[in-house]
Formats: C-alpha cells, structure tokens, sequence
C-alpha cells in the first residue's frame, strides 16, 4: 500500500468515532519498527485526526445543545451513560475528560457531555489533546513494540490486538462497577443534582460552571 494512501487511511478511521481500527493501528506500529513507516509522523496523525473528530463532536454538541440532549434521552442507555458521565465532568473536571477517553463509548460520551455542559473549550481542549496522545502512543505503541521484540510482525499483530481487547474489557468492568456504585448510593445522585449536575437546573452559574445536561 502507498504509504501517503496508508495515512489518509489512518486519518479516515480515526476522525470519527465507533469505526474499529486497532489492527490498522497495531500495523502501523509493526510497519514503523521495521523503517517503512516513520512513527513520530503516526503518532501525528492517528492523534491530531483523533482530537479533531473530539474537537468537531464538541462544537457540534456545545451549539446544538437541545437536539443533542433530546436525541440521548430518547434511550434509556443513552440518557443514562450522558448523565452519569455529565456528572462527573462536572465533579471531576479535566482528569474525568482525560479518563472518559478509555472507557467503552467514553469517546462519544465524553465530547457530548462536554459540548451540552458548555465545559470551557480550552480545558476541554487540552484533556482530549492529553487522552488521544497516550492513547495513539499505547496503541501505536503495541505494534511496534512487539514487533521489535518478538521480530515477527504476525506475532506482534496478535498481541497487539489481544492487549486492546483485554483493555477494553477491562475500562468495560470499570465503567459498569461505578455506574452500579452511583446506584447503590443515593447520596451521590443527590449531591450531582444538587450541585448542578444531571439531576440539577438548567443555566449557566456565576463562574463558568456547567449547565444541567437534564435541563430542559
């Protein structure tokens, strides 16, 4: 494959969400450890097109607030997964914005959550900017890693691909074990939706604070 087209490849399934590219990650990491492909040029791309996709999803979700939050609420999944994931934006800030990125779905969730709460751009910016390097280095990083260490780049490819499942599964684990927890404890709710999380009011507070993302 022509390595300009292999790029724009990287581009077009890293810009938009839920498009599964880990083996084209992992082989790109297996293609940079061997001198066809020059990492730092990968890393670039798969986390530049990455923090535009999250950038655009923002903007998107920041400008047609009301849409976006009817459409989640329509599902009772979705209603739930933005407003569990609104309220700890809101009590977290910009360490939930960095985590929310590895968790399943967290991708979506967290840039709309973001975009509805009018989290400031800036700080969302950068949490997303921090979240998609780690993540294209880790994921890129499979690659080339295990290609430079076991030598057999089939071998790498395997690896690679079997750590990304085993990941995922586990940020699956974590995400539903605090979802259960915020359920079991009605105090947490309370608080979120008194303090303007997504059980709280709607408007934007003296001081920047983010607006309830149940509001209506």
């Amino acid at each position: 494959m022509d390595v300009l087209a292999l790029y724009g490849l990287l581009v077009l399934t890293t810009l938009p969400p839920l498009v599964p590219n880990s083996a084209l990650l992992v082989t790109a990491g297996v293609l940079a450890s061997r001198g066809e492909l020059f990492l730092p040029m990968i890393l670039l791309t798969v986390a530049g097109s990455a923090l535009l996709g999250d950038l655009l999803m923002y903007l998107a979700a920041r400008r047609f607030g009301g849409p976006v939050r009817a459409w989640m609420r329509r599902n009772p999944r979705r209603r739930a997964l933005l407003e569990w994931t609104s309220g700890r934006i809101q009590r977290y800030g910009l360490p939930f914005v960095i985590a929310i990125r590895f968790l399943p779905s967290g991708r979506i969730a967290g840039a709309l959550a973001s975009g509805v709460l009018r989290y400031p751009l800036r700080k969302y910016a950068l949490g997303a900017g921090i979240a998609e390097a780690t993540w294209a280095t880790y994921s890129v990083g499979l690659g080339y890693l295990g290609s430079a260490t076991t030598g057999r780049p089939l071998h790498a490819a395997f690896i690679g691909f079997g750590v990304s499942c085993a990941v995922a599964a586990v940020g699956a684990a974590v995400q539903w074990a605090a979802r259960r927890r915020a359920l079991r404890d009605p105090s947490e709710g309370a608080g979120e939706g008194e303090g303007g999380g997504p059980g709280g009011g709607g408007g934007e507070e003296p001081g920047g604070r983010a607006s309830s993302v149940t509001a209506t």
